[in-house]
């Protein structure tokens, strides 16, 4: 699991923080599914690869959970598609 990477239960989101700036993936833990709902970066992050690093934490989290993703969020469905490594996933 991404260190980086931390559950704000309290939200129901996952946070990473780079320069002090936040991108985020809004959850909900349903089932077997973490359903990604949202992705959002701060306008500093993007391009810089921060959600993409999110993405991957989310995904160890997910796996290390025994969970599969759903993807409502466009962003994130693109990414998993993108990383292979992680179709098993997919829900």
């Amino acid at each position: 699991m991404s260190s980086a990477v931390r559950d704000n239960v309290a939200n129901h989101r996952f946070e990473l923080e780079r320069n002090g700036q936040l991108a985020f993936a809004t959850y909900e833990r349903r089932g077997s599914a973490l359903v990604i709902r949202h992705v959002e970066a701060a306008i500093s992050l993007r391009g810089t690869g921060a959600a993409g690093e999110l993405m991957r934490g989310v995904a160890e989290i997910a796996r290390s959970e025994g969970r599969t993703i759903k993807p409502l969020c466009g962003y994130a469905w693109a990414w998993i598609r993108r990383h292979k490594e992680y179709a098993d996933l997919l829900n």
